[in-house]
């Protein structure tokens, strides 16, 4: 939330009047629903694509914070060639806009994967595969995957490296080996850290995973997509989308700032 100086110099909370702005819009939106045949039809139409863009973000999202941690730790290791081939990762991935990565992996990286596999497995006399056994779903959940990790794995680091040093001496004198001091003290204390900017990505990826309608996985944005082309009813379509998004994301924003906040409190 904003906060404003007063005249005695206190800080005090601003009314959230964008929030109110924001709640009028969709309580319009919904009776626009429930009243408009149109509408109607359009959110029975592009509803059904809820189920399959909440299971790519968890998914792509689950994946990409083991990989992100699996980086992260790499990057702080004391083998120099894991600290490199990490900051090379990172530093590459994260140079690339998500929507190239979802396309290069989708049309370039799978095929040649496959290509690479045939070659082994076809001399041994195995069936060879073929690209199309790989869903254009479980490519995007990959490339989502590959392209937050990235930065997740920046967010585990730095999480890491606030976690003060003292405590990792202590660790060490009580006997402690690297994986113990890890999982109770290091990790625990690192979380604390981590959450809020990881609740953030969480949140751009529900947007992000819109993106995976260029490879006709039938989500939100897709379905919407496909309903708009067939019936020209582009401004209802669209609205009903971005409604729908708008409801997920501010949501899961503002119960974010309110675990925020209740972590901040100090206990008594």
């Amino acid at each position: 939330m904003f906060r404003k100086r007063t005249q005695t110099g206190t800080s005090q909370k601003d009314f959230p009047y964008w929030l109110l702005a924001a709640g009028g819009i969709a309580v319009f939106m919904l009776f626009q629903i429930a009243t408009d045949d149109i509408y109607s039809q359009v959110m029975a139409t592009v509803s059904r694509g809820i189920g399959l863009t909440v299971f790519v973000t968890l998914t792509a999202f689950f994946l990409a914070s083991v990989l992100g941690l699996l980086l992260a730790l790499a990057s702080l290791s004391g083998s120099v060639v894991l600290r490199q081939a990490a900051r090379f990762y990172v530093e590459i991935v994260r140079g690339l806009p998500v929507l190239v990565l979802l396309l290069y992996i989708a049309f370039v990286a799978t095929p040649l994967i496959v290509a690479g596999v045939n070659a082994v497995i076809e001399p041994l006399g195995i069936d060879a595969m073929r690209s199309r056994d790989f869903p254009l779903l479980w490519r995007a959940i990959v490339a989502l995957m590959i392209g937050y990790s990235a930065f997740i794995a920046e967010v585990f680091r730095a999480g890491i490296q606030a976690v003060d040093s003292g405590q990792i001496e202590a660790a060490k004198a009580l006997g402690m080996n690297r994986w113990q001091r890890f999982r109770l003290i290091i990790f625990p204390q690192a979380l604390k850290t981590i959450l809020p900017p990881l609740g953030n990505d969480f949140v751009a990826m529900i947007k992000d995973s819109s993106l995976v309608s260029v490879l006709g996985v039938a989500d939100i944005t897709q379905l919407g997509k496909v309903y708009a082309a067939g019936s020209f009813r582009y401004f209802e379509t669209y609205n009903v989308v971005a409604l729908i998004y708008l409801m997920m994301t501010i949501t899961l924003s503002l119960a974010l700032r309110r675990f925020e906040r209740t972590r901040e409190v100090p206990r008594r």
